[in-house]
């Protein structure tokens, strides 16, 4: 979304991921640039509609609305049948139940990839027949990133978003300076928070790395190695049991966060940006910040599963919603950022206020990325998140 692009998007990259980051553009690029002709041309549309028009998204629930929906399928002839899932977790067993059949295309998200590439159930893109000239840069990068093996690309960017505080401005205040991690975790909040488990515990590491407590090199030092994990993991696990009693209500998803407000008396919670900014677009006195410790961000990409059939059709969608205007809708109606660029030309008072409030004093710059988790990294981590729900 360029008229909302941190230095941190931009700058990163000279730093982590220079040569390798560079080497896959440039794959990328000379693959586009060879079909360039392909890939505009008026065959696309036209095989997309003359087909049987169908396009079976296996996808997060509150990504594409109705209106969406509608809108793709008015433009392209396409109809949509969604299945939605709540976790990565629940996205991985069902593609493995299936060997990768019944469905066209998936969501998951960035820091998965390297699980998907150990279980062989997706077709690499067709990169000349994508406009990634109309993919954010940077986005596009940490895919491709992510995602190359065999020197193919199998992920492409779609939304992306962000994980921080939100709380009932009508119950609870930030009285000066950034909201942290730490404030879910005072006296005056305690029963009445909610978050989910594996995400609250990095958020409790990254806050005790920030006071000094202990140093992990903002979680970084984490994914290094499992002595190094564990050392850090083991004083996370006693400190989220110590405060159990300060939850009012696990989520799952984004209803579980929109149901913590709105019925289970949740005032302050850990959450993605998107429920937040529907709850206050809907007259909810709800408020979204990103700590001062940064806010987790990720990208929820797109994927073809070796099943699929709808060939040209996930084509057409993947070009439909990288075109600003349709961009900028997806995110109005979700509360996600778009990855098309220039679709922060065309976003509503409501989603631009949320950027001014949730990314305020620099906040785009101390963005927490999601690394790429390692399989070994998060079988030991749902040790100590299934350690912390059951006591």
């Amino acid at each position: 979304m360029k008229t909302y692009k941190s230095k941190a998007q931009g700058s990163t990259e000279k730093t982590s991921h220079a040569a390798k980051g560079i080497t896959r553009r440039a794959m990328v690029k000379g693959a586009v640039a060879a079909g360039t002709a392909l890939s505009v041309g008026p065959w696309i549309v036209k095989d997309a509609l003359s087909s049987s028009g169908e396009l079976k998204i296996m996808i997060w629930p509150d990504y594409l609305t109705k209106s969406v929906t509608e809108a793709f399928e008015k433009s392209t002839g396409i109809k949509i049948k969604q299945i939605h899932y709540g976790s990565n977790e629940e996205l991985l067993n069902r593609l493995k139940a299936t060997r990768g059949r019944g469905y066209d295309l998936i969501s998951p998200t960035s820091m998965q990839m390297s699980r998907w590439k150990a279980l062989d159930l997706l077709l690499p893109w067709d990169m000349k027949r994508v406009l990634t000239d109309s993919m954010e840069a940077t986005m596009l990068d940490r895919c491709v990133d992510a995602a190359t093996w065999d020197s193919k690309n199998y992920y492409l960017p779609f939304v992306w978003g962000t994980e921080g505080l939100a709380w009932r401005t009508d119950k609870w205040s930030k009285d000066s300076g950034d909201p942290s991690y730490g404030d879910l975790w005072t006296p005056e909040i305690k029963g009445k928070i909610m978050g989910r488990a594996h995400s609250l515990m990095l958020g409790i590491g990254l806050y005790l790395d920030r006071t000094g407590e202990l140093p992990s090199n903002r979680m970084i030092d984490t994914y290094k190695d499992e002595g190094a994990m564990r050392a850090v993991w083991d004083v996370i696990t006693d400190f989220a049991i110590e405060h159990k009693s300060w939850l009012k209500h696990f989520w799952k998803d984004a209803d579980g966060q929109i149901n913590g407000f709105r019925q289970n008396g949740v005032v302050l919670g850990q959450t993605w940006d998107g429920p937040p900014t529907r709850l206050r677009h809907e007259g909810e006195p709800i408020t979204y910040r990103a700590p001062v410790e940064g806010a987790l961000a990720w990208i929820d990409g797109l994927s073809i599963p070796v099943g699929a059939r709808n060939i040209d059709q996930i084509y057409e969608f993947v070009n439909f919603f990288h075109k600003p205007k349709n961009g900028a809708h997806l995110a109005n109606e979700s509360g996600y950022a778009s990855c098309a660029v220039g679709a922060g030309a065309y976003l509503n008072a409501t989603m631009k206020k949320k950027f001014e409030v949730a990314y305020s004093g620099g906040a785009l710059d101390r963005l927490w990325w999601w690394p790429v988790e390692e399989p070994w990294y998060a079988a030991i981590r749902a040790g100590y998140r299934d350690k912390f729900i059951a006591a």
